[in-house]
């Protein structure tokens, strides 16, 4: 299982949001580029980077710091936020980054999904952010009518390399992650699932693990990670277990 450490990127910082309020940030560090050298440190094996203002913008927001956490580290980065045509799309991949992540894109652009995870197999995951089961779009500014297994059977057939599934109700709250909807969500379809929202201790780890779900392929820390609250040794050791 993958332990992915996260940094959310607002106006070239690293905060955690609640629920994904962009009034409710809080900054945890002001250097990206030392923040992704930190985890590298700690020994983690891969980053998800999140442009928060480009969600909301629909354009990358956040270059010059994305950019300067892949001069910081060799680590393969997964990067969201505002990437919703094949040319930035390209430019990421040109860029360094590993993988991107679509979330808008996959509801109000399917067609582009299909179209990005074929020219580019391997390497377009996407992210199902939900509300009440819900998929919100738009830096979660927008709740869809789609459901989230709605959404996901639809990206079967497409080639989309991973889904990270995030309870924005949980998000930032360090309350635990919704493990009985991102383990369901993995039995019903063939598409890998990391879970995100709300990891709150190594108790989220261990519950994940305890589903014995092949599909469900790790997990997104931020607050837990930034706090204290998750020791980064102890839980790398139990998801390489």
């Amino acid at each position: 299982m993958i332990l992915f450490p996260a940094i959310d990127l607002k106006q070239g910082a690293c905060v955690r949001l609640i629920k994904g309020e962009m009034a409710q940030a809080t900054i945890f560090n002001d250097d990206p580029a030392n923040q992704a050298a930190k985890f590298a440190a700690q020994g983690f094996t891969w980053l998800h980077v999140v442009d928060l203002d480009g969600a909301f913008a629909g354009q990358s927001a956040n270059r010059a710091a994305v950019q300067a956490i892949l001069s910081a580290v060799d680590l393969p980065v997964q990067l969201g936020g505002g990437l919703r045509d094949m040319a930035s799309i390209a430019s990421w991949f040109e860029a360094g980054i590993a993988r991107v992540i679509l979330g808008t894109a996959a509801v109000k652009n399917p067609a582009l999904v299909a179209q990005a995870a074929a020219a580019f197999p391997g390497r377009i995951a996407v992210g199902i952010d939900a509300r009440g089961g819900r998929v919100a779009v738009e830096g979660w500014a927008e709740t869809s009518e789609l459901t989230v297994l709605d959404l996901a059977r639809r990206l079967e057939d497409v080639g989309v390399a991973a889904i990270i599934h995030t309870d924005i109700d949980r998000d930032g709250l360090l309350g635990g992650l919704n493990v009985a909807a991102s383990a369901q969500l993995a039995r019903s379809i063939d598409i890998p699932v990391i879970a995100s929202g709300g990891l709150g201790s190594i108790a989220d780890l261990e519950l994940l693990k305890a589903q014995r779900v092949p599909g469900l392929i790790g997990a997104v820390a931020g607050r837990a990670l930034y706090d204290g609250r998750l020791d980064p040794k102890a839980a790398l050791a139990l998801c390489a277990a």
